[in-house]
């Protein structure tokens, strides 16, 4: 014991980076243990983005290489191609990109951001980059306009100036158009800033501005003045022309559209009010919200198409967002189920002078995508192939499996292709630009998400794409809350009482197991056959701590503990009174308080293929008190038991049996080796907290608050946005919380509820800031130790033993691992009659924090997978023979080899929120530790297996990732990634195999990344292509009169107007020019296999024609001027030719 104290005291001095061997294992371990995984094999990096663009503000289309940009209030881009061609680029600033605008055709694009810059991104590598930007030091950037086929850049400010910018060199032309030479001599206000640019579809030396006031100005390029102007008394909002460019439309504040003739008399030749009710007497018709965005697009053989958002009127209270579609004298309103951000219609052709030809509408909306088929009957929407429903409804919790079984996907897609929607439109997706990476690197990866509202979601994540595969719903265990009912408080009922909070899941049999909010664990079984349960199996189970506030550690336990503070009032005896746990395996053993969160339904219920409900197991309230949320979730299909745990205690339940085996505080795991003396108190009657993450703020919450759901916010002092967007929901506390300046959310993220029955907190020392380590500082959290991991496993119960028994470990907040031996029946028919004999057997190491993993090696190394079931169909016919030969089938468990030697036969792996430990077993001996971080704690630790050995992968909330080598723990990557800003971060964070990890960026998108040095170097293979070489369409026929007499669109030279030699240089204080890193740096990312070099060596071409295109305009500068002075010359010797000397 001493020995292992002086430990303690040394390891709380020493560094914090080296892993220490046991003194008497150490040499023959790190000889017997060859590590192959060395530094080298690691690096970290993003590969791709998942989900809906968080926050959209902008959208653009190029409609020759069919590729959608949207760009986002947090300043990133996402670029979508064809299904599984998706892109995600991110701009330093931050600013929101208030528009986009491609160069059509060209491999770039252009964004304008609300921090008045502007910047060309190359599109034509795979992972695109900024070649130039352009800072406005003096105006406000407000809309910019590029013509087809033109390099000048229109840019309109909020003083009403617009500004011309050539997009290759990203230069500003000295030509500028003033707004008080635009406007009329006559007029004396400011007709604000501008809100639309565009050339004349048949002119290009002719522009139309449009003014927010209300003002439209037609200005001549060439002559550099007003040729007519428009005037309206309602405010401007966005203007289209007709592709003859006789006929412009505008949209108004008033929610009224005007059609202009260009060369009208200065009124509108037509005045429309799509959703105003028209007055008998001819009045005007009554005002409607604002028009925000109208489009006029023409067709060949039918009436124009006006396309519109907004202008509803103000009298539909309630009513869903618009998009309102105008063709011939038929007007289709379409209902949006989340507001519009912006629509662009899709047609058949590139150049505006030419019919437009509309075929789909794609309508950005702040939660979703949707594009609509314009040439079919009732404008059908395309089934979108993008994984944009993630978001559908919040997530609350992911798991994520790389390296699955082969036949996992198909069988998911199988039952999940039954649950598609009827009624899209039978045409192609529109959005089909780029190409598919060619990488080789496959293998099966499956993401699950649960939600807010019970659903579970499975996810193809292979080859860095997503698609959906199977949707559960559990939700429909349960019986419907009534909204109205009499007993139905705010105070229990939850806003999201379905809300999933931990999954586990075994893919070799494929058990799922769901904990919910409610305090609920379901139990399903993978079933390709529709059937019927009569009645949905139920056990009701009593889990229930009480302990007094007060307990005296013994300072002689073993480990890294230390003793506590005395407490006044404390009982010095070192005697441990049990709780009383009482379990009930039916509603009929519960008293008239216990009653469920939640009500399991009784009429017959209808399972389709996929995962059917196995049972349902309820904590419910004790005493008045609600449930604590389950902290932690294991199950094991060979042994055929769940394992559950919160801060009272665990439950073990037989679910083939359908019984509860083991209903145990915490404290009654330990025996009489209890190294915390806790005595029982009585119960409380005040209320407490039901859910899982509480929403903490700096200061307090007022006594009857409580906490509610798992998908609540944890808050900092810098107020961290919330979980998911729940739109503000407040989490209720039961007492006053003061939080740290250092975030640490309690209980493995999983529960940060405070313990029931403590009183008031009154003092910042009984505050949620206690130390993430065995030490005490907190004894009031020391009193409800919560479960916080399992793992099932066939290891060595007891110090000594000679064989390998099926066990359960426990890991607990305070840092102890216990084992629990579990007896099973013989397999087949025996199991189902005979018990499993469950008993504890003490505790098995101790380590500082809360146990966040546990795995076991053999002696040679290698990982010790848990056993588990084959999968096998279990809704097979009674008579058949396959349910026999099914319930016969041992489970494949796996065990020593026979040439391992007595002695140290295997290695137990603990990871805690501080540090790791590996221990021989059955000796019990650490042979390494190693003491991860002292200044902060890990949030998710996982055992992974890599190409070629075995590490621990770890993620602190100080946003390091780091790995660890096993079994010598020694540090093989430490890299900066993230710092927790975000709790959704830390709860969705996962690792798996192979060197994958993913968590949620935000609300509507998943992130994943990738700590292997392999598939770093293959990235660039596997990434998709954004640009592809297509021919650019030819241009409409002017037909021979129109070429004869002059009809049909008249070019311009935009070099001549705007080039220096005739406008001169802008001022340079106007803007500031700053060169991208969008050429050889963009590649650092790449990878150095041949389509690296083959990308790298695109990029070198790209910037030398870029060179070389500039060093020929500057020649062509140069000749021109040349020219002029030679022109000059001549006719000064012409005048001078006849004169004599003196008349010079």
């Amino acid at each position: 014991m001493k020995k292992f104290n002086i430990r303690k005291v040394l390891d709380g001095l020493k560094e914090v980076s080296s892993s220490t061997p046991s003194p008497h294992a150490g040499t023959q371990e790190n000889n017997l243990l060859q590590e192959t995984l060395q530094s080298e094999h690691f690096q970290l990096c993003k590969t791709v983005r998942h989900g809906f663009p968080y926050q959209p503000s902008s959208m653009a289309f190029d409609p020759v290489q069919k590729i959608l940009a949207i760009g986002t209030q947090n300043g990133s881009l996402r670029l979508f191609g064809r299904p599984g061609v998706e892109c995600y680029c991110q701009h330093e600033s931050g600013a929101a990109v208030i528009q986009l605008q491609f160069l059509i055709n060209e491999g770039a694009l252009v964004s304008a951001l609300a921090d008045d810059s502007v910047h060309l991104w190359n599109l034509r590598q795979k992972r695109p980059a900024i070649l130039h930007s352009l800072k406005f030091n003096k105006e406000r950037i407000t809309h910019c306009h590029l013509p087809f086929q033109s390099k000048w850049l229109y840019i309109g400010t909020e003083r009403g100036n617009i500004h011309i910018v050539n997009v290759e060199s990203f230069t500003l032309s000295g030509y500028v158009i003033m707004w008080n030479k635009a406007i009329e001599l006559s007029s004396k206000a400011h007709p604000g800033p501008v809100v639309h640019i565009s050339d004349n579809p048949m002119d290009e030396g002719k522009l139309i501005i449009g003014f927010e006031a209300g003002i439209v100005v037609f200005w001549d390029l060439k002559s550099k003045k007003a040729d007519y102007r428009y005037t309206y008394d309602e405010a401007i909002h966005s203007i289209a022309w007709h592709h003859e460019g006789k006929q412009f439309i505008c949209s108004h504040s008033d929610g009224t559209l005007t059609i202009w003739n260009l060369k009208g008399t200065g009124k509108p030749v037509q005045t429309i009010t799509p959703h105003g009710k028209q007055p008998k007497d001819g009045k005007k018709p009554e005002s409607c919200k604002p028009i925000l965005k109208v489009e006029y697009k023409t067709t060949r053989a039918g009436e124009p198409f006006m396309i519109l958002s907004g202008g509803l009127s103000y009298d539909t209270v309630g009513r869903r967002p618009c998009l309102t579609v105008m063709h011939g004298k038929s007007t289709a309103v379409l209902e949006m189920d989340y507001p519009i951000v912006d629509f662009l219609t899709l047609c058949e052709t590139p150049y505006p002078n030419d019919f437009q030809e509309p075929y789909a509408v794609v309508v950005l909306l702040e939660k979703d995508l949707v594009v609509i088929d314009l040439a079919q009957n009732g404008y059908p929407i395309f089934e979108n192939p993008y994984p944009l429903t993630i978001h559908e409804s919040p997530v609350t919790c992911c798991e994520y499996f790389a390296d699955c079984s082969v036949d996992l996907i198909p069988a998911l897609y199988s039952v999940g292709s039954r649950q598609k929607r009827q009624g899209y439109s039978k045409k192609e997706w529109p959005i089909s630009g780029g190409n598919w990476g060619l990488g080789t690197q496959s293998y099966p990866e499956i993401i699950i998400t649960g939600h807010a509202d019970g659903t579970v979601k499975f996810w193809d994540a292979s080859a860095i794409m997503l698609q959906v595969l199977y949707k559960l719903k559990t939700a429909k265990v349960f019986e419907k809350s009534r909204v109205k009912e009499e007993k139905a408080t705010p105070e229990t009922m939850d806003e999201d009482p379905f809300a999933i909070q931990i999954m586990a899941w075994c893919p070799d049999s494929r058990m799922l197991c769901v904990a919910g909010v409610s305090a609920n664990v379901l139990i399903y079984r993978f079933s390709k056959q529709e059937i019927t349960t009569e009645v949905v199996q139920l056990l009701e189970v009593r889990l229930h701590c009480e302990l007094n506030d007060m307990e005296s550690p013994d300072g002689g336990g073993g480990g890294d503990q230390t003793p506590a503070l005395a407490t006044p009032g404390a009982s010095p005896s070192p005697q441990t009174a049990g709780p009383p746990t009482h379990p009930s395996t039916s509603s009929n053993n519960s008293d008239g308080g216990n009653v469920p969160c939640l009500k399991v339904r009784s009429t017959p219920l209808k399972q389709s293929p996929g995962y059917q409900v196995e049972l349902v197991v309820q904590l419910v309230w004790v005493g008045g008190e609600p449930p604590q949320p389950i902290t932690s979730l294991a199950l094991n299909s060979s042994y055929g038991l769940v394992v559950f745990g919160n801060s009272a205690g665990l439950a073990v339940v037989d679910y083939l049996q359908k019984t509860v085996l083991l209903n145990l505080g915490t404290v009654e795991l330990y025996g009489s080796n209890d190294p915390y003396q806790r005595q029982p108190r009585s119960p409380r009657k005040t209320r407490q907290p039901s859910g899982g993450l509480c929403d903490i703020n700096e200061g307090s919450a007022t006594s009857e608050d409580r906490c509610k759901s798992p998908t609540s916010v944890l808050m900092s002092n810098t107020n961290l946005q919330q979980f998911y967007n729940g739109g503000g929901r407040g989490a209720r506390m039961s007492r006053k919380l003061s939080l740290p300046t250092e975030l640490k959310p309690d209980l493995v993220l999983l529960s940060v509820c405070p313990p029931r029955g403590a009183n008031p907190l009154d003092h910042r020392d009984n505050s949620f800031s206690r130390s993430r380590s065995s030490s005490v500082t907190s004894i009031d959290k020391e009193a409800r130790e919560a479960i916080t991991s399992f793992h099932f496993a066939e290891t060595f119960a007891r110090k000594g033993d000679s064989s390998l028994t099926p066990c359960l470990h426990v890991g607990t907040s305070l840092g102890s691992v216990l084992a629990v031996a579990l007896n099973l029946p013989p397999a087949g028919e025996q199991r189902l009659l005979q018990p499993v004999i469950v008993s504890p057997s003490g505790t098995l190491v101790r380590l500082k924090g809360s146990i966040l993993r546990m795995a076991f090696l053999d002696a040679t190394g290698s990982l010790v997978p848990p056993a588990f079931e084959p999968w096998y169909e279990p809704n097979a016919l009674a008579d058949g023979e396959e349910r026999d030969r099914a319930r016969k089938r041992r489970p494949v468990s796996v065990s020593p080899s026979p040439s391992q030697e007595l002695g140290e036969c295997q290695y137990a792996v603990v990871c805690s929120e501080k540090q790791a430990k590996v221990i021989a077993l059955p000796s019990q001996n650490c042979t390494f530790k190693h003491s991860i971080t002292e200044t902060s704690f890990l949030l998710r630790a996982d055992v992974v297996a890599m190409g070629s050995g075995l590490c621990v992968a770890c993620f602190c909330a100080n946003g390091h990732i780091m790995t660890l080598s096993l079994p010598g723990l020694r540090p093989l990557l430490d890299v900066n990634y993230l710092p927790l800003t975000d709790m959704r971060i830390a709860r969705t964070f996962c690792f798996t195999n192979l060197g994958q990890a993913m968590y949620l960026t935000s609300p509507t998108e998943i992130q994943r990344i990738t700590y292997s040095q392999d598939t770093c170097e293959n990235l660039q293979e596997m990434l998709g292509e954004l640009f592809t070489p297509v021919e650019t369409p030819e241009a409409p026929n002017r037909g021979f009169f129109k070429g004869l007499f002059g009809g049909g669109a008249q070019s311009l030279d935009r070099e001549e107007l705007f080039g220096e030699t005739a406008a001169g240089k802008a001022s340079r204080s106007l803007a500031q020019h700053i060169p991208g890193q969008g050429g050889m740096e963009g590649m650092k990312g790449a990878a150095s296999g041949v389509v690296g070099d083959l990308a790298r060596a695109r990029i070198a071409l790209d910037e030398r024609g870029q060179k070389l295109g500039e060093l020929e305009e500057r020649t062509a500068a140069m000749m021109a001027s040349a020219d002029n002075f030679g022109k000059h010359a001549h006719e000064m010797m012409l005048k001078c030719k006849d004169k004599k000397w003196y008349q010079l």
